[in-house]
C-alpha cells in the first residue's frame, strides 16, 4: 500500500546545485536546474566498451564509470534531448562521437537519496576524435576495455583502489540486447 504524506514537500536547504526537501518523514535531493542524467553505454565496434576513471569527492577515492552527465543543467543545453546530451557527454568526456544514441532504459537513480531519473543511453559507430578528458576542472581518464575481458579488468581496477560505479555491469546486457 502506497503511503503518501498529506503535507507538501518542505525545502530544508537550496544550495547553488542541489536542493534538500522534506516530505513527511522522508528527506531527499533534487538537482535545481536537471532534466535527469544520462550514463552512455559506448561499445566500439571492436567490442570495447569505453570506461572513465575520476576521483570522486564524496567517497573520496577514484571511480570508474561509464561516461555520463546531466542533462538540462547548463542554460545553453536547457532544452536538448537524452541523445543528444549523451552524444555531447560521451565527446567532452571521451573524445569519441557516434553514429547512433538511442535510450535503452530510463529509471530512477537512488530512489531512496534522490528525485533524479537515470537514462542509459547505447551508444554505437564510434569514431574518436580527439583524447577527451572533460571539461573546465574535469580530469577523466579513458579507458577502452574488451567485453571478453571486463570482469577481470574491473577486478583489477577495485584491486587498485577504484570504486566501481554500479551501472557498469548492466553494461553488457544491453549491449547483448542491441
Amino acid at each position: 500500500m502506497t503511503r503518501i504524506p498529506s503535507e507538501p514537500p518542505r525545502l530544508l536547504h537550496d544550495g547553488e546545485f542541489l536542493r534538500l526537501v522534506r516530505h513527511g518523514h522522508w528527506e531527499y535531493v533534487q538537482r535545481r536546474a536537471a532534466n535527469g542524467a544520462a550514463a552512455i553505454i559506448a561499445v566500439t565496434d571492436a567490442r570495447e566498451l569505453i570506461l572513465v576513471e575520476q576521483y570522486r569527492i564524496p567517497v573520496a577515492a577514484n571511480t570508474i564509470e561509464l561516461p555520463a552527465g546531466v542533462i538540462g543543467d547548463d542554460p545553453a543545453f536547457a532544452s536538448e534531448s537524452v541523445e543528444a546530451s549523451a552524444r555531447r557527454e560521451l565527446l567532452e568526456e571521451t573524445g569519441f562521437q557516434c553514429r547512433d544514441a538511442r535510450v535503452v532504459l530510463c529509471g530512477p537513480t537512488a530512489p531512496g537519496l534522490s528525485a533524479e531519473m537515470s537514462h542509459l543511453v547505447l551508444a554505437t559507430g564510434l569514431t574518436r576524435v580527439h583524447a577527451g578528458g572533460g571539461v573546465d576542472d574535469e580530469n577523466i581518464t579513458v579507458h577502452r576495455v574488451p567485453l571478453d575481458h571486463l570482469g577481470a579488468w574491473l577486478q583489477a581496477a577495485q584491486a587498485r583502489g577504484c570504486r566501481v560505479e554500479p551501472k557498469v555491469y548492466a553494461a553488457p546486457f544491453f549491449i547483448a540486447q542491441g
